[in-house]
């Protein structure tokens, strides 16, 4: 019952952590509350995940890329940004005429978590104890231990928190956070419709609400696909959850105004409530935080699922270049450092440009249209903005 690292948290940032650190060498034990059913083939969760070259290459690098069909992975070739009635000057992004002929690829959530979940149960040297809790954990200078709902007890040089925004392992680690409510909520699902989406991400500021429309692979059938996000205050949001099917396409059509034509539900509606999160500290002794447990992005930018994977990856290179001791303060500090300098920046713009984009006083209408319209003039603008949402750095 010794390990080198215990992750909490068997979500797709704490799988990949647990390959990622299995891989180098270590033993790993993942704990995860959810049955062995629900890790082994997860249920539609409506979330579809833009990932970046660098988290496809990743996926690729560990096997998982081949777990996930081929016709369920979708090319983003633009990045629409739209503000105010349909017909208004677009902020757009495209791939580079050089090549690639994408700027990422969208993939269902829960598609990826079924893959990682297969390549970690193969992993040499990584256990995955499901259907288990936490009851207790405790680090301190010496060692990690956590004693799970069985009563089991087991230790580790490090214990990582992988268990989602609201995590219970940061707040007993005494670790506060920042946490940002914008009093909305989200709606998830697949929206059909005959309009072709053109491998287009839109993300439209509309007066009174947000919506994004990500495309989805072609399934075969005439028209096509997307991922409906639409941000709402939350009363709205549960009315629309429970809202009969042909009372919700009218309504979606009408949202949209009717830009995709008539819009037809083919998936679940999903729910959440748009908090962001970002932990005052990324580790204690012997304890690092990971995914979304350290930072919770807004989903504005899709990139949630790209830095948790990057977070976890700064984690196992941190503690491959480190003294051979995986829960070492040295380890932590240089993690947390190169985490923090990554993720920071980032979560202030995103907060700034989500609270700004979704204000519908006058003056802010007004600002945002300007602002849209004049960044579509600056090319080295389009171009960093291009390159970060590629992300292909090795």
């Amino acid at each position: 019952m010794r390990y080198d690292v215990i992750v909490a948290g068997g979500g797709p940032v704490g799988l990949a952590c647990g390959i990622s650190l299995a891989r180098d060498g270590r033993r790993v034990c993942v704990i995860e509350r959810s049955p062995v059913s629900v890790l082994a083939d997860p249920p539609f969760d409506g979330r579809e995940i833009a990932l970046t070259h660098h988290a496809a290459n990743w996926l690729k690098d560990a096997g998982a890329w081949a777990e996930i069909p081929a016709t369920s992975i979708c090319p983003m070739h633009t990045a629409r940004i739209e503000t105010g009635t349909v017909g208004s000057p677009p902020l757009l992004f495209d791939a580079p005429a050089d090549g690639p002929d994408a700027l990422g690829y969208l993939v269902a959530n829960h598609l990826i978590r079924r893959a990682l979940y297969r390549v970690a149960n193969r992993t040499p040297g990584l256990e995955i104890r499901v259907g288990e809790g936490i009851e207790t954990a405790r680090h301190n200078a010496q060692s990690a231990s956590v004693t799970l709902t069985d009563g089991t007890e087991l230790t580790a040089d490090l214990l990582v928190g992988a268990d989602g925004r609201f995590s219970r392992l940061r707040d007993n680690a005494g670790i506060g956070a920042i946490v940002h409510d914008f009093g909305r909520s989200i709606l998830v699902c697949r929206m059909h419709h005959p309009e072709s989406h053109a491998h287009t991400a839109l993300q439209w500021f509309d007066e009174g609400q947000t919506i994004a429309l990500l495309p989805i692979a072609p399934d075969g059938r005439e028209g096509a696909s997307s991922s409906l996000v639409l941000t709402l205050e939350n009363d709205e949001i549960a009315r629309l959850k429970t809202l009969e099917a042909d009372a919700f396409n009218a309504e979606i059509t009408e949202r949209t105004q009717g830009r995709m034509g008539p819009m037809e539900l083919e998936s679940p509606r999903c729910s959440y409530p748009l908090k962001a999160v970002y932990a005052h500290r990324f580790h204690a002794p012997r304890f690092a935080l990971i995914g979304d447990a350290a930072v919770g992005m807004h989903p504005i930018t899709a990139h949630g699922f790209n830095l948790g994977l990057k977070g976890q990856e700064t984690l196992a290179r941190a503690i491959a270049d480190g003294p051979g001791d995986a829960g070492a303060p040295i380890v932590l500090s240089k993690f947390a450092r190169t985490h923090r300098m990554a993720t920071a920046p980032l979560f202030a713009a995103t907060n700034a440009i989500a609270t700004v984009y979704t204000r519908d006083e006058t003056p802010f209408l007004a600002a945002r249209k300007l602002g849209l319209a004049v960044a579509n003039r600056l090319l080295p603008f389009k171009s960093a903005v291009t390159s970060m949402l590629m992300d292909r750095n090795s």
